[in-house]
């Protein structure tokens, strides 16, 4: 009887040690299956946890901007700068609240950012730059800023007018309303550009009036696009233009008249083909005709001359000189003349230096030379004197830049 329980004991043991056995090789062959698998399954648990590890630490790139986050009164120019230590810029954006993008130049090494122009004036900018390190990692920073608001500012009044079409002589002609210091930066600010392409060149005549054209004539047909980036461009201390404007014209037919004022007349080109011969009475032994290129910059039908505005006191006074048309500030103008006599037109020269052309009064009938001419005559057309016993026109004396050779031009 005492060897029952014995039995169950040893029943009841053996297949715990059986399990405990079976365990215990579970365990080794598990451990064991990695050990053999050359170590892989730790280093993947190393590996998992470097992962992680990178995953969280932070980019070694810093993004820098000045100005500071939230300032106010800016600098226009010259303040806005971005950079990065410890990586490369791979993003800049600069914009103003309604979505303007300001265009900037990414250094070649990647350490800085630069606006390419100035900013405007009292608008407020938002900044986002992201930089990038040596293993990838990006870090990023978003600041806003508001500029200056000016108390002093000035305007660029042009011509010629926005969708105009004008002859081959047309310069861009810019008058500041106020007196320009930093012509540089201005200049800068203005860029003028054509279709065809063609070199345009800006020239100044004194402080507050500057030109632009090509080395000879437009190309009949050309498209011009003039861009004034004037807002918060510093003109001088302390004065800020306030002008964003985009102006485009179309150079139409090419034409150039010539007026030969010892011959008394006047022959108009266009195209490269002779037009018309037309007599004409130039200026006065007295008061001669300036030779050289001047421009067609007003066209009136009628208008009135007074002699006491030019220099002539009480010569004349003409309430209603016909088909007038504009050549320099001066007061030389192409017109009709309905007072002299018929026979004055391509044998005498009689006028106070303008350019006379039969005429009737009241600019009524189209028949008329000084008519026809005015008729087929644009703004910017070009009008040649010569053999005038007077001196060349002044260059920024009207449009008549064309005056001056291309090498003074660029200086």
């Amino acid at each position: 009887m005492n060897l029952q329980p014995i039995r169950g004991r040893v029943r009841t043991g053996l297949p715990a040690l059986l399990l405990g056995a079976a365990l215990l090789l579970t365990t080794a062959c598990s451990g064991g299956g990695g050990s053999n698998s050359g170590g892989s399954g730790g280093s993947d648990a190393k590996g998992t946890a470097a992962g992680a590890k990178s995953g969280t630490e932070a980019s070694k790139a810093v993004v820098n901007v000045k100005p500071d986050d939230g300032a106010k009164e800016v600098a226009t120019s010259g303040i806005l700068k971005i950079s990065s230590t410890g990586g490369k810029l791979t993003t800049v954006t600069v914009a103003d609240t309604k979505g303007n993008a300001v265009e900037g130049k990414l250094a070649g090494d990647g350490a800085s950012w630069e606006p390419a122009r100035n900013l405007a004036a009292a608008t407020e900018y938002k900044v986002h730059a992201v930089a990038k390190d040596e293993a990838g990692r990006e870090s990023a920073k978003d600041t806003t800023f508001t500029t200056l608001t000016p108390q002093n500012t000035f305007v660029g009044h042009y011509t010629p007018e926005d969708g105009s079409t004008v002859g081959v002589g047309m310069p861009v002609s810019i008058n500041f309303t106020r007196g320009i210091t930093n012509t540089e930066a201005v200049e800068k600010a203005i860029t003028v550009t054509a279709e065809p392409a063609v070199k345009v060149e800006g020239h100044w005549f004194g402080n507050d009036r500057l030109d632009f054209r090509p080395e000879k004539y437009w190309a009949a047909g050309t498209k011009v696009t003039v861009k004034l980036a004037l807002d918060g461009v510093e003109g001088r201390p302390g004065v800020y233009g306030k002008q964003t404007r985009t102006v485009t014209f179309t150079v139409g037919r090419s034409q150039v008249t010539t007026v030969d004022a010892s011959a008394h007349t006047m022959q108009v080109v266009r195209d490269g083909q002779v037009l018309k011969d037309i007599p004409i009475t130039a200026g006065a032994p007295a008061t001669t005709t300036y030779n050289g290129q001047m421009v067609i910059s007003e066209k009136y039908k009628v208008t009135r001359m007074n002699g006491a505005t030019v220099g002539f006191g009480g010569e004349y006074d003409i309430s209603d000189v016909p088909h007038a048309m504009r050549l320099s500030n001066s007061g030389t103008f192409v017109h009709g003349n309905y007072w002299a006599p018929s026979s004055t037109f391509g044998s005498e020269n009689v006028s106070h230096g303008c350019v006379g052309l039969e005429d009737e009064r009241g600019a009524g009938d189209d028949s008329t030379p000084a008519a026809w001419f005015y008729n087929e005559s644009l703004i910017g057309d070009v009008v040649v004197v010569k053999n005038s016993k007077d001196k060349q026109i002044a260059p920024d004396n009207g449009l008549n830049g064309w005056n001056m050779d291309w090498a003074e031009w660029t200086k």
